[in-house]
C-alpha cells in the first residue's frame, strides 16, 4: 500500500492503528470543509451497503482480501470506532460472522456522501478477537501490513483447540442428626466434551435420575446420621474441545422463551432490552444478542457482594453487580423478553496457567439461538477481560467442564422445597431445607 493508492488523510489515519493491535477510531488530520457526517449516518451507510451486497449474494455478504474469501453475516457495527477521516472520507469497523460461526473484524474505508458512498478498501483485521497484522511505515513514508504472531490468551484463562484432564468432584457430608437426601450432578458426554468416569464412591442406595427437559443426569441418595462425615467422590477423565456456534433445530419455546423463578421475562426486562436495542430491534437476533451482550458488559461490574451467586436477574438489574450467575441470568431475561431463545449452563473452568490443583468454585455461562445455531457466550469473563470480548461472543474455551443445563430443575424424586435453582454443587436437603455440603473441585491435566 502507498500514498498514491489512498488519500493522504487516510494514510495519516492508519498511523493511529499502529501498535494498538485492535480496531481503533481514526481521527481527521485536516480541518473539514463542511459539516462531518453524524456517526449514525456512517453506521447506516455501512449497514445499507452490507444489506445490499447480502441480497445480491444469496443471503451472505462476501468479504475478500489478499488472504480471505468469505461468506458472512453482520453481527454489529462498532459505533465507537466509526469516524470521519475528512470531507467525504470515512472509516467503519464491523464484526461479521462466517458460515462456521467464526467472528471476523473487518475494516472498511469509504468515500462519498450519503446515498452515493462507495467502499474503497476492505481489510480483514481479526479472527475471534486476534489480529492478523498491524500497520508499519517504511522509510519512504509508504505503509505496509506486518503479520503478527497469534496472541496467546492462556494467561487470560483461555485454552483454544483442545484440552484433556482428570476432574475430581469430592463432597464431605456434614453432621446429620436425622434423615436427609442429596442430589449430585453428573458430567455427560456431548458434542464438545467426552467424559468417562474413572472412579465413583457413592452410597449403595445411589440412584440415577434423568432431567429430560434439560438432558441432565443426577445422582440421588438418601442419608442418615450414620453417614455424617463421609465423603462422596466422582472422578472423571475429560477430553474437551473449544466450543463455537453449532447447528441445532429450532428450540422449544416453552422452555427457552419462558421465564424462571429467578430469571423472569417481560415487564422491566422487556423495557430495558428494547431501550438497549433501540433501532436494532428491527435487526436479526444475532445482531440483537450482540447488543444485549455489550449492554451488560457496559453496565455491570463483576463483584461478589451482597446477595450474589443465585442467578437472580432482579438482583443483577438493581445492583448492576454479581458473579457469573447474575451476568448470564440477566442476559437470558433480556434476550427471552425480546424473543431470543436462551439458556443457562454451569460447570467449572480449569486453570490455564497450571496443570494440577484446585479451582475457585463453579463457573457458569449462557447460549442463545440465532440463525439456526446455538451461540455460546461468557459475559462475565468478557467483562473481566475486555480484550477477549469478541472471543467470548460465540466461543467457550476448551479448558472447562459442563455439568448441567437449565434452571428450576425438576427431578423425581425431587426436593420438597421445589425445583432446584441450578445444580453444580450438591443439593442436600434436611427436613425440607437446603444444607451446605462442603465440596471441592480439583484437576490433573493430562500430558
Amino acid at each position: 500500500m502507498n500514498t498514491s493508492c489512498y488519500p493522504y488523510r487516510l494514510v495519516l489515519a492508519l498511523l493511529l492503528l499502529v501498535g494498538l493491535q485492535a480496531c481503533k477510531k481514526p481521527e481527521s488530520t485536516e480541518k473539514q470543509a463542511g459539516a462531518p457526517l453524524a456517526i449514525a449516518e456512517i453506521e447506516q451507510e455501512i449497514k445499507n451497503y452490507i444489506s445490499l451486497k447480502t441480497q445480491e449474494n444469496g443471503g451472505f455478504f462476501p468479504v475478500k482480501d489478499e488472504n480471505h474469501d468469505l461468506k458472512m453475516k453482520l453481527v454489529r457495527v462498532h459505533t465507537e470506532y466509526l469516524s470521519n477521516l475528512g470531507p467525504e472520507s470515512h472509516f467503519a469497523c464491523v464484526d461479521l460472522v462466517d458460515e462456521k460461526g467464526d467472528v471476523y473484524d473487518v475494516d472498511f474505508f469509504m468515500e462519498g456522501s450519503p446515498g452515493t458512498m462507495e467502499i474503497t478498501a476492505t481489510s480483514v483485521h481479526k479472527l475471534n478477537g486476534k489480529p492478523f497484522y498491524s500497520w508499519k511505515q517504511n522509510k519512504d513514508k509508504t505503509w505496509y501490513k506486518m503479520p503478527l504472531e497469534q496472541a496467546d490468551n492462556s494467561l487470560l484463562g483461555v485454552l483454544e483447540g483442545k484440552d484433556s484432564f482428570e476432574f475430581y468432584y469430592t463432597v464431605t457430608l456434614p453432621t446429620l442428626t436425622e434423615s436427609a437426601e442429596i442430589w449430585i450432578p453428573m458430567a455427560l458426554t456431548d458434542e464438545f466434551q467426552e467424559v468417562t468416569i474413572l472412579e465413583k464412591k457413592v452410597l449403595a442406595n445411589a440412584k440415577l435420575l434423568k432431567d429430560q427437559a434439560n438432558r441432565n443426569e443426577v445422582l440421588y441418595m438418601t442419608l442418615g446420621p450414620e453417614n455424617s462425615g463421609q465423603t462422596i467422590s466422582i472422578s472423571y477423565t475429560v477430553d474437551r474441545k473449544e466450543k463455537g456456534p453449532y447447528v441445532a433445530s429450532l428450540p422449544d419455546a416453552s422452555i427457552y422463551l419462558q421465564g424462571n423463578k429467578l430469571m423472569p421475562i417481560g415487564g422491566r426486562f422487556e423495557d430495558i432490552a428494547k431501550e438497549a436495542l433501540g433501532e436494532k430491534i428491527k435487526d436479526s437476533h444475532l445482531i440483537q444478542a450482540r447488543r444485549l451482550y455489550d449492554y451488560i458488559i457496559e453496565t455491570m461490574r463483576y463483584m461478589k457482594f451482597g446477595d450474589f451467586g443465585r442467578g437472580d436477574s432482579n438482583y443483577a438489574c438493581d445492583s448492576k453487580t454479581g458473579n457469573c450467575s447474575e451476568f448470564h441470568s440477566y442476559f437470558i431475561s433480556l434476550a427471552r423478553s425480546v424473543g431470543i431463545p436462551a439458556r443457562f449452563a454451569i460447570g467449572a473452568s480449569i486453570p490455564s496457567d497450571r496443570n494440577e490443583g484446585g479451582m475457585d468454585g463453579y463457573h457458569c455461562w449462557a447460549e442463545f439461538y440465532a440463525d439456526g445455531k446455538w451461540w455460546p457466550v461468557d459475559i462475565s469473563e468478557a467483562n473481566k477481560y475486555t480484550a477477549l470480548a469478541t472471543y467470548y461472543f460465540g466461543r467457550h474455551p476448551a479448558n472447562r467442564i459442563e455439568f448441567t443445563r437449565g434452571r428450576d430443575l425438576e427431578l423425581n424424586p425431587g426436593p420438597s422445597a421445589g425445583p432446584i435453582n441450578f445444580l453444580v454443587y450438591p443439593y442436600l436437603e434436611v427436613n425440607g431445607k437446603e444444607v451446605k455440603a462442603p465440596t471441592t473441585f480439583t484437576f490433573q491435566r493430562k500430558s
